[in-house]
């Protein structure tokens, strides 16, 4: 599956990105660097997969790094505001638990191949835009901690280790992006639903 066929209700995928010329040819960077990598990646595998020329991909994007910069903190964005509205909403910690797993599985799931690249070209990043980054990760990072360190305090959880296990839970669902194939058994509903069961026995929370 590309990006462009990828769905996570949008009716667009990128619809934020204008104008069309511009987000055809982020879609078309996504494939090229999920299927070769960033590096080995050029500006011509990107404009030859948009149906433009090499010259054309310079109106919109100074550079291939810039449009890395661009897929990456649009990614970013969206996993924290998954995360941090779970943070922010009613419920119990484990209801919140949960619903942030199963939120960001889905995510992964449903954009898989979206999200290979906006989880791991981080190093690709120019040292400013790597920086930019890293902060929203870190965010992502302080948002799951404090639901468990709320679920600790109210007695719902048992977690010694708070940090470690927010970057365990972190990194198990980031995972789904790697493996998951849409002509698999399991729909994204099924493996956030899966892992939300995972991650509430991790943090020995009774469901």
């Amino acid at each position: 599956m590309s990006t462009a066929e990828e769905t996570d209700g949008e009716n667009t995928p990128w619809a934020e990105v204008t104008p069309e010329a511009a987000r055809r040819l982020l879609v078309a960077a996504v494939d090229a660097f999920a299927e070769r990598g960033y590096h080995a990646t050029t500006t011509r595998d990107i404009a030859g997969r948009a149906g433009m020329s090499p010259a054309a991909l310079y109106i919109h994007y100074k550079t291939k790094e810039e449009l890395l910069h661009r897929i990456s903190r649009i990614g970013h964005d969206r996993a924290l505001t998954l995360l941090e509205s779970a943070a922010d909403g009613e419920g119990t910690a484990t209801e919140r638990l949960a619903g942030a797993v199963r939120a960001f599985v889905r995510w992964h799931a449903e954009r898989h191949t979206t999200a290979r690249v906006v989880q791991y070209e981080l190093d690709a990043l120019a040292e400013d835009h790597r920086t930019e980054i890293v902060e929203l990760r870190r965010r992502s990072d302080a948002a799951v901690r404090r639901i468990i360190g709320e679920g600790v305090a109210a007695g719902e959880f048992d977690v010694p280790d708070v940090p470690g296990t927010a970057l365990a839970v972190l990194s198990l669902c980031i995972d789904v992006a790697r493996w998951f194939n849409a002509q698999g058994s399991r729909t994204p509903d099924e493996v956030g639903e899966l892992y939300a069961g995972l991650v509430l026995r991790m943090v020995a929370a009774e469901r």
